[in-house]
């Protein structure tokens, strides 16, 4: 079989689609890793690898050396990252997607975030390298190239590229590298894709260069300033002509105003997140700034800023003082741990908790808080810590007996109950069901009945019973009789949020939609009527936050903002206090918003 470049394009623009897929198998992994070296995300990285061979398929006519195909290629690829940053760097946050199937959050359980996890840790271990190391070393790892196969595709000394990767190894910690290569190999493009690009071309025609013809004299001088402005072919057909400069018009990047400031006065909050205009979803300014109407019941008011802005925190409350403890900062895995007295308002800082992890979760018990479970490195832990906030000293505890991140947990008659979670120890991702009583008395961990599904979870207890969410699904767990119940489900379709429980109600703030838009929604539950109310929103949207409550008022505190899977996901450091017992509606907004809409940030009138 040929497997020269130019064999397999000269049947494509004979008409034969299928050789493109030789081309696509032999560069895919190759422009994969290049993608990845850039934008540092691997869903992003394997979009821009599709358009780009698509785009490539498009315009291979244009191709005029065949032997530099894949140099081409190389920069096919390289203009769409940086269009794709650009653009990046100037939208905003929420996006707006139309006909989304709710069926997406059923599926999209902890396997997404999983997927996020490796993009972290792996951006956080090329982000220590120079950024001509960074591309190297993924090119030759997530790409499978050798160095002659890079110094071709890069278009630089065989020698250089060598000279790099061995740098780019010497400046990586001990254990980073295997890390590194594991995740990779992890994310490989699946085997359809190469399938799924030929699928997507059979649509597409695409004819050869044309055969240049003589021309009157006259003529040619015009066709030729022609050729020069429009960038057409020299073929004298009209029509194929307007086609050809049609298409020339259609990939010029239309240009945006820089960022200004425009002061909107916000008369009426939407009902409907999305407006219909000439049936495509239209994004609406007021909407832009509320995702939902509001709902009568307490008030929100803004508190001191934590200290450590962090989002996928835990947080729990000793002797009427919260802390928050670990999460994310955007610049890695954060071990602090923060004091906030609701009476003064006042943060302090106190010992960090020992072990480097998070996605963990904290509970109160006998005065003392346990961390338990969460992730460091690629490993789903066991660990648990035991923090005494008189000695602000930590001690080490007895193991769970499941290794596990993202569960849910709470306190009942003294015994903690962890619930839920997922694993990915030994590169098998897996939702768990496993309910695990702890006595921290007696320093033992009791096996209790699984809950009815496995996953992410979240929970707070009322009395002797304790509701857990799974996403929109409501389960009640009785601690004395050791069963579950099924509950009614939550009205909103929505996950990341965090859980409490006031005055014998369950509490859900804030969370994500299903068209990944941070949210500002508070809602109440009621177990003895099985019922759903909606409460005031908060004044911030926001995912990933912790609450907690004292003296009957719940605190949200940090969180996310923007896009999850973007890399170094930053925290935030907004901590609002509800009040249920206040009337009235959210606080007025003053000053700007952190959020803009196309290029134009949005300021509120004073």
């Amino acid at each position: 079989m040929r497997s020269d470049d130019k064999y397999f394009i000269q049947k494509c623009l004979d008409g034969d689609t299928t050789a493109f897929g030789f081309l696509v198998d032999k560069y895919k992994a190759c422009v994969y890793a290049l993608a990845y070296s850039k934008l540092h995300n691997f869903h992003n990285a394997e979009d821009i690898t599709q358009e780009a061979f698509i785009k490539a398929y498009k315009n291979l006519r244009t191709l005029r050396q065949w032997d530099d195909f894949s140099v081409w290629l190389h920069s096919i690829a390289s203009n769409l990252c940086k269009t794709f940053l650009r653009g990046e760097s100037r939208r905003i946050d929420n996006k707006f997607i139309e006909d989304q199937d709710p069926q997406i959050f059923d599926d999209f359980s902890l396997e997404s975030y999983r997927d996020n996890l490796a993009d972290g840790l792996v951006h956080d271990a090329l982000d220590s390298l120079p950024e001509i190391y960074q591309q190297v070393l993924t090119l030759y790892y997530l790409g499978g190239m050798d160095s002659m196969e890079i110094a071709r595709f890069l278009g630089i000394k065989p020698t250089t590229i060598r000279q790099r990767i061995n740098r780019a190894r010497s400046q990586l910690r001990e254990g980073v590298l295997d890390m590194m290569n594991e995740a990779f190999k992890q994310q490989q493009l699946k085997a359809s894709f190469t399938f799924n690009i030929v699928e997507t071309i059979k649509n597409i025609r695409i004819q050869p260069t044309p055969t240049a013809r003589a021309l009157p004299l006259g003529l040619s001088l015009t066709v030729g300033i022609l050729a020069i402005v429009f960038g057409i072919g020299l073929n004298l057909n009209v029509t194929d002509s307007f086609k050809s400069f049609t298409n020339f018009i259609s990939t010029i990047e239309p240009k945006t105003l820089s960022i200004g400031e425009y002061p909107v006065d916000v008369i009426k909050i939407s009902d409907n997140p999305i407006m219909s205009n000439n049936e495509q979803n239209i994004p609406n300014l007021e909407n832009a700034l509320f995702m939902a109407p509001q709902a009568e019941g307490g008030t929100w008011t803004k508190k001191a800023d934590m200290p450590t802005a962090r989002n996928l925190l835990n947080t729990s409350v000793v002797d009427g003082k919260i802390y928050a403890i670990g999460g994310s900062s955007g610049h890695g895995i954060t071990q602090a741990v923060e004091e906030y007295d609701p009476a003064t308002d006042k943060w302090t800082k106190k010992a960090s908790m020992p072990s480097l992890r998070y996605i963990l979760t904290t509970c109160e018990a006998n005065g003392k808080i346990y961390a338990i479970g969460g992730i460091c490195g690629m490993n789903t832990l066991s660990t648990v810590e035991e923090y005494d906030p008189i000695a602000d000293k930590w001690e080490r505890k007895a193991n769970m007996p499941t290794d596990r991140y993202w569960l849910a947990s709470a306190n009942v008659n003294g015994k903690i109950y962890a619930i839920g979670g997922g694993s990915f120890n030994n590169n098998a991702g897996e939702n768990l069901s496993s309910v695990e009583e702890y006595d921290p008395l007696n320093n033992k961990w009791t096996q209790k009945t699984d809950m009815p599904v496995a996953g992410m979870s979240f929970a707070c207890a009322i009395k002797e019973k304790i509701y857990v969410l799974y996403w929109s699904n409501l389960f009640e767990y009785n601690t004395i009789k050791d069963e579950w119940t099924k509950k009614s489900d939550m009205p909103e379709k929505i996950g990341y949020y965090s859980v409490c429980s006031l005055n014998d109600k369950v509490y859900v703030i804030g969370g994500r939609s299903i068209d990944d838009i941070e949210l500002p929604i508070v809602q109440e539950y009621d177990p003895v009527n099985d019922s759903w109310t909606r409460k005031t929103d908060m004044t911030t949207a926001r995912y990933y936050l912790s609450s907690s409550v004292v003296n009957g008022r719940i605190y949200a505190i940090g969180g996310a903002q923007g896009d999850p899977f973007r890399m170094g996901l930053t925290g935030i450091s907004t901590v609002e206090e509800y009040n249920p017992d206040a009337t009235g509606q959210n606080m007025k907004f003053k000053g700007k918003l952190p959020t803009t809409w196309g290029e134009t940030k949005m300021v509120l009138s004073k």
